[in-house]
């Protein structure tokens, strides 16, 4: 859903995918591959939960400086204090209808397009 979104909604950025969350990191730490401008993270990625993916890529010095919003099906309130504490920019609750689904994406690409981000983030 997250890519027929962003297609709907014209997003040219490009959509990178990792099939799980150690994929994430190999990727993220290849200096030949381009920092993504965020992360939209699923905070139920496979070989290690989007908490335990947070804490590691927010103990590195290059990878912390990039935006995470969490995605998640969890309303549990310890998630969402544990991903703030960690320093997420959104905690956002999935959707099963498409229609708020595509608004949300509409609503994070707005927020970021207008945001300003520090010079090599």
């Amino acid at each position: 859903m997250v890519e027929r979104a962003l297609k709907d909604l014209k997003v040219t950025n490009q959509l990178v995918r990792a099939a799980d969350g150690k994929e994430a990191l190999e990727y993220l730490r290849n200096e030949d591959n381009e920092r993504p401008c965020i992360i939209l993270l699923d905070s139920s990625i496979l070989r290690m939960n989007g908490i335990e993916f947070l804490r590691i890529i927010k103990a590195d010095e290059v990878l912390k400086k990039i935006p995470v919003v969490a995605l998640t099906t969890s309303k549990n309130e310890e998630d969402v204090v544990q991903a703030f504490e960690l320093s997420v920019a959104g905690y956002i609750i999935k959707v099963a209808e498409y229609k708020k689904f595509e608004e949300i994406f509409r609503t994070i690409d707005l927020y970021w397009t207008l945001s300003e981000l520090p010079n090599g983030s």
